[in-house]
């Protein structure tokens, strides 16, 4: 019997991008912010009531963010989100090279390592 390969398609690393989604760099940012709340939460053993209550949020949003549901989430929501999570966040623009095409939105996190590495070189 002749086996049949499975069909499939070489993602480009935007999984919004890959589903069609209208703005797919600005759904996979909120999706990586929505990861670092999630890990933070997490990381300090907090309940969903004590997270609602530390992030003002009703509980039932908290569960909803918990769960990765980013509607009716902004970024600039997230990102205030993290600031009560004692978390800076830095927003860096800077002209694109010439040779990437088009201009890109990327999310990255900081180590805890290199940021008190930076604070003693500071």
């Amino acid at each position: 019997m002749k086996k049949i390969a499975p069909a499939f398609e070489p993602s480009s690393g935007n999984v919004f991008r890959d589903l069609g989604f209208e703005h797919p760099e600005e759904e996979l940012a909120k999706a990586q912010l929505i990861l670092q709340i999630v890990e933070l939460v997490r990381a300090r053993g907090l309940t969903q009531t004590a997270a609602a209550h530390l992030l003002a949020l009703p509980q039932p949003k908290v569960s909803l963010l918990l769960r990765g549901q980013m509607a009716g989430f902004s970024t600039g929501r997230l990102i205030r989100l993290l600031n009560r999570l004692d978390q800076d966040v830095e927003i860096v623009v800077r002209t694109k090279t010439s040779t990437r095409r088009p201009a890109r939105l990327r999310v990255t996190r900081q180590s805890a390592g290199s940021a008190r590495l930076r604070r003693r070189l500071a």
